[in-house]
């Protein structure tokens, strides 16, 4: 680090769990971020003010009037820009230190597949079960770890998926693809501006966690967000030994 980087992090340099070694180990590393809304603005904003060294981030829709209640990246100049953009905007105005690379599509097997290998961790900040499924069926693949968090209405949660740990479970151990589970979205049922914040510094803080070294005791856990009374609970999740997605992992 240079003498201007160990002046704009040295409020985390002064914390014993992180110190040197683990802003080192932040500016050497890789994050990905699917999505560029409601919770990759929170996401994206603190990897880079905290000093990721480089950040892609994967979003291929505008930025509309209707972000601005929540999409805190974004502002009014930046109406009708592409939301990766809009992001890597944001991030440069803080902090000009992290290589951002603002992808303007949609997540897909073979994007995931080229880009994982190059990832230390990755942050799924979207807003539907198909792409959360493809991500996290991308993540067992390549041995990269998930932060997985979603918003709606007044509720939230967050959890860990780590494949390099033999009892992590994956998305689909809690979520199976062919349960059914009904989809909801913002646009139809809204949601609460400062709990998509909520969930998404947390899954910021935890990617920071895992990038410096200090490990996510959120693995194998789903937080629960209930924004109406700010009451948290943490259910243990155990891995499903007959997943169709990580019972692979075994062999």
């Amino acid at each position: 680090m240079d003498d201007q980087q160990l002046l704009r992090y040295s409020r985390h340099i002064l914390l014993e769990e992180l110190g040197i070694e683990g802003q080192e180990k932040l500016l050497a590393s890789h994050a990905l971020v699917i999505g560029a809304g409601g919770l990759g603005s929170p996401v994206a904003l603190y990897l880079g003010s905290a000093g990721v060294g480089r950040i892609t981030v994967i979003d291929d829709d505008e930025v509309d009037a209707t972000n601005l209640q929540r999409q805190i990246a974004h502002n009014l100049e930046r109406l009708g820009t592409p939301k990766a953009e809009s992001v890597r905007h944001a991030i440069a105005a803080i902090n000009p230190d992290p290589q951002v690379a603002a992808l303007v599509q949609r997540a897909d097997d073979a994007l995931l597949d080229q880009l994982l290998p190059g990832v230390d961790v990755v942050i799924d900040c979207c807003d539907n079960f198909a792409t959360r499924h493809m991500v996290n069926r991308a993540c067992v693949r390549h041995g990269v770890p998930l932060v997985s968090g979603a918003a709606i209405r007044m509720d939230g949660q967050l959890a860990v998926y780590d494949p390099r740990d033999a009892d992590s479970p994956c998305y689909a151990c809690v979520f199976p693809e062919d349960a059914g589970v009904e989809e909801v979205r913002c646009a139809t049922m809204g949601v609460f501006a400062p709990l998509v914040g909520i969930v998404g510094t947390m899954q910021a803080a935890e990617a920071l966690k895992i990038l410096s070294g200090l490990g996510s005791r959120l693995t194998g856990q789903l937080l629960m967000i209930d924004g109406r009374d700010l009451a948290f609970n943490t259910i243990a999740l155990p891995r499903q030994p007959h997943c169709a997605v990580c019972a692979q992992r075994d062999g």
